[in-house]
């Protein structure tokens, strides 16, 4: 534009003119600022609740696969529980016989209560008029499993002081695998240790000055 063309557009303004002029430019600013905001506000509020939406039918799926899978490993776990305790029930009471411990009745999953509660549970229960042996079976068995059985020992024996069964209390664990320093530790806390030898099962050999723990 050239100041003659400039000069020619100028004529006629008014300060006035020109005040509003720039007031409804301002509003019309102001007006697509509010709009623009109030579109991001809602575009915003439709994201999240997409994503929220997504989420959560991503965690149910989550949720029910999760659970799917630790039914399945339920499944396999007692299946390979089952199958060791299988093995071993068959002979424990014959080797037992070798350590002059002759067994009258042998009575699988057998649950020790006291006043109604149960404290403890024995895989397999052996027992005659003067012993009772509540063996725990593990697929394999380590000194954790070791220690945590002679804490249910403790509980045993308030059971049966409980129903007055004064007989006298031994410790046996058998194991499809059995970790030296579980059979070790084991040993030194006076338990008979069962372990699987060929398609059989035996009394793992005791060591030297070895004394079966009585309860």
């Amino acid at each position: 534009m050239t100041a003659e063309e400039a000069a020619e557009a100028a004529k006629g303004l008014t300060f006035e003119k020109v005040w509003m002029a720039f007031m409804e430019s301002d509003e019309r600013m102001e007006k697509q600022k509010k709009e623009t905001e109030e579109w991001m506000k809602q575009q915003k509020k439709e994201m999240d609740e997409w994503l929220k939406k997504s989420m959560d039918e991503f965690q149910k799926k989550l949720d029910k696969t999760m659970n799917n899978l630790s039914l399945q490993v339920g499944k396999v776990s007692n299946s390979v529980g089952d199958m060791a305790e299988a093995m071993f029930s068959g002979d424990l009471s014959e080797k037992l016989e070798v350590y002059g411990i002759k067994s009258t009745m042998q009575t699988p999953n057998r649950k020790f209560k006291i006043k109604g509660d149960v404290v403890a549970e024995a895989d397999i229960y052996i027992e005659n008029g003067l012993y009772v042996i509540p063996v725990e079976i593990k697929t394999r068995l380590t000194e954790k499993d070791v220690k945590k059985y002679l804490f249910r020992m403790g509980a045993i024996r308030r059971s049966l002081d409980a129903d007055g069964d004064r007989r006298v209390l031994l410790g046996a664990m058998a194991g499809g695998v059995v970790k030296s320093e579980a059979l070790k530790f084991a040993h030194g806390e006076g338990l008979f240790v069962m372990v699987q030898s060929g398609e059989s099962v035996t009394i793992a050999e005791t060591p030297d000055g070895f004394k079966a723990r009585e309860w």
